[in-house]
């Protein structure tokens, strides 16, 4: 093949998220603590995935279309320093193509130099043994075959490959704790296979089989405190790049924070993530944010090596959910999480994907979402047809979700937990408190300002405020008022809020209700300042 249509770009990119996510675990394996995340494979794909999103959305014919695309829905759906990473290789390569008709051997050589070099610059401190090495690698080996007079994107992509892989097998003698772990770099092994995927679909290959995982690299190291990977993507940012860098720097390290479309995506390790989502708040619109405990995910790790030979339990469980306190909570109760909801609806191949790459032969689904339950059942559908038994509890909101969720138990009939997840998500109340979008008139409130405070029950706008604690308030009045059977209520805050105005709300609310308790959590959806459920 001696060019590339803007269409055989899309497809070939379509082609080698495919290809990727047969390595996921593989990737997964090789990862080593504290360098770089927990879940490399994983973030990877998930970029991906994003990426695939937006090629669907968008007019293949135009490569302009297609490189936005690419460098667009990498950036919107980058996971972990893995994936930021692999959002500006991807930003690279798409400002190398943009203007282009086709992608020839020449171009391929380019964009692939450029994404080496948009990598580079976005991280602070390059480390080499990592992603970065093997990046420039694939590009040295790209621009000689391109030097040497490759007539076919095959023979760049082979160019690439050979030298890539070259530089992957290096990263050990560059990075001791790789060599410590008798691994190579995951991200680096992560950025060979899509390379493989883009090859592949030049070639006419299969997609190959999963390799069988031998070792995991977490073994090598005992646990420790690692602290949080935190991530944050803004929207109207109107200070630079670099300022919000300098801010963000001293909370931790690990740091990237890169920009494109009129985004800013940061990732860092911290000890502090609620210190730092609210300082870098102040200088946009916050879109979305993701706290991971690392020190839980090394142990997450370790407690499965070896599982893999066991049988698994007959039910898991998928839960669709967002905020990063939100689904701390949900994995805490067994769930795999799928990201998504309000505004960010997942699509029914990420669903599908969540309930394949669990080993139980029957799985129970919760989109939490009205607009995502149609998704989830077309994902249960498409699983069925692949041998595995699907079970989707139709709940609307995250509350409903989250006192379901508290019933799951692996052990037990998929069949007998449905019937009583459904009747806990039946009896719980779900609380949001967020803004108005636009001018409205409502009947059951009246006139609704753009900006305005507004607080729905159950998904339902039922008062206007000044501010959101009068929002939540005034919601829980008219639902307590002259009802006893509520025990609890867990109240999750945004990142705009502090964790002292939380904390002094849920005070003020156990003195109003005295046989109520109420747990503070961090981390609820970036859309509400409080998301309340009450059961």
């Amino acid at each position: 093949m001696d060019k590339w249509t803007p269409e055989a770009v899309a497809d070939a990119f379509r082609f080698a998220t495919d290809w990727f996510a047969v390595f996921v675990e593989e990737v997964n394996a090789l990862n080593v603590y504290p360098v770089p995340d927990g879940d490399t494979g994983t973030n990877m794909h998930l970029t991906l995935q994003s990426v695939r999103r937006e090629l669907d959305l968008c007019d293949n014919t135009k490569m302009a279309e297609v490189a936005r695309a690419l460098a667009y829905g990498s950036l919107l759906g980058a996971r972990g320093n893995s994936g930021v990473i692999l959002s500006q290789l991807l930003k690279g390569f798409s400002e190398a193509i943009r203007r282009e008709g086709a992608v020839t051997p020449e171009v391929l050589a380019d964009a692939l130099e450029a994404g080496a070099q948009s990598a580079y610059r976005a991280v602070m401190k390059p480390v080499e043994g990592t992603i970065l090495t093997v990046a420039r690698g694939v590009a040295d080996g790209a621009a000689q075959a391109a030097k040497e007079g490759a007539a076919t994107i095959e023979a760049v992509f082979a160019g690439a490959l050979e030298r890539g892989r070259a530089e992957l097998e290096r990263t050990p003698e560059l990075l001791p704790v790789l060599k410590t772990a008798g691994v190579v770099d995951a991200g680096g092994m992560g950025y060979i296979h899509l390379v493989e995927g883009l090859e592949g679909f030049v070639l006419g290959k299969p997609l190959p089989e999963p390799p069988k995982i031998e070792k995991y690299a977490q073994e090598a190291f005992e646990e420790e405190e690692y602290g949080y990977c935190t991530e944050f993507l803004m929207e109207d940012v109107k200070e630079p790049i670099e300022k919000i860098r300098e801010l963000v720097a001293p909370f931790g390290d690990s740091l990237l924070v890169v920009g494109a479309e009129g985004y800013v995506k940061g990732h860092i390790h911290t000890n502090d993530p609620d210190g730092l989502l609210a300082a870098v708040a102040r200088y946009g619109k916050m879109k979305r944010t993701k706290v991971e405990d690392m020190s839980e995910q090394h142990s997450e790790i370790l407690s499965a090596v070896g599982a893999a030979d066991e049988a698994p339990p007959p039910t898991g469980l998928v839960a669709v959910a967002s905020g990063w306190g939100i689904i701390k909570a949900f994995r805490g109760l067994g769930a795999r999480i799928v990201a998504g909801g309000q505004t960010q609806n997942p699509s029914v191949q990420d669903i599908l994907d969540a309930i394949k790459s669990l080993p139980n032969p029957e799985v129970i689904v919760l989109p939490n979402n009205k607009n995502v339950i149609l998704a989830a059942e077309k994902a249960a559908e498409l699983a069925e047809k692949e041998g595995k038994k699907v079970h989707v509890v139709p709940t609307r909101t995250l509350g409903q979700g989250l006192a379901a969720a508290v019933l799951y138990a692996p052990e037990s009939d998929a069949a007998g937990l449905v019937e009583e997840m459904k009747e806990a998500a039946a009896h719980a109340v779900t609380f949001e408190v967020t803004r108005a979008s636009r001018d409205a008139v409502v009947e059951e409130v009246g006139e609704v300002s753009e900006g305005q405070v507004i607080g729905l029950k159950d998904g339902k706008l039922t008062v206007v405020a000044d501010d959101p604690d009068e929002a939540l308030l005034n919601l829980l009045k008219l639902t307590l008022d002259g009802a006893d059977d509520y025990e609890i209520l867990t109240l999750f805050h945004s990142p705009a809020l502090s964790a002292e105005q939380a904390r002094a709300l849920a005070e003020k609310i156990e003195e109003s209700y005295e046989d109520l308790d109420v747990e503070v959590h961090a981390g609820g959806p970036d859309l509400y300042d409080y998301l309340a459920v009450l059961e």
